[in-house]
């Protein structure tokens, strides 16, 4: 999967948490991209099995992309605050960081900054 599509996986999920359901519009919103671009990227989210869209135009996760869509989340979650106490970064940029780092970093880069903070945490 590509780096636009785990965006819009997880986005979906942020929406679905927060509101209660996600329509196409919310999505265009929050990303701030056009209405076709949106519809495009959830055709293909549907083709690949990621979501399905009730007749009344609701968004919902299946099961594989919820499990994509909370894996990628735990990285930006992981990725942001390792950046601010760490990196002593502000929320804002680590945030923003996180956001393009969440994509191509290696798992076991990834285990290995979860470990060392939850470490931390205990």
């Amino acid at each position: 999967m590509y780096e636009s599509g785990e965006n819009y996986l997880e986005t979906i999920y942020m929406l679905s948490k927060k509101n209660g359901s996600v329509r196409s519009i919310d999505i265009a919103r929050e990303l701030n991209f056009s209405k076709p671009s949106v519809s495009r990227a959830i055709g293909l989210l549907k083709t690949d099995n990621y979501i399905v869209v009730d007749g009344s135009g609701l968004i919902h996760l299946t099961e594989k992309g919820e499990e994509k869509a909370i894996a990628i989340y735990e990285r930006h979650k992981v990725l942001t605050q390792f950046l601010i106490e760490f990196a002593n970064v502000n929320k804002e940029v680590a945030e923003e960081d996180a956001c393009r780092m969440e994509h191509i970093i290696s798992e076991e880069t990834f285990q290995g900054l979860k470990k060392r903070l939850e470490g931390i945490e205990k």
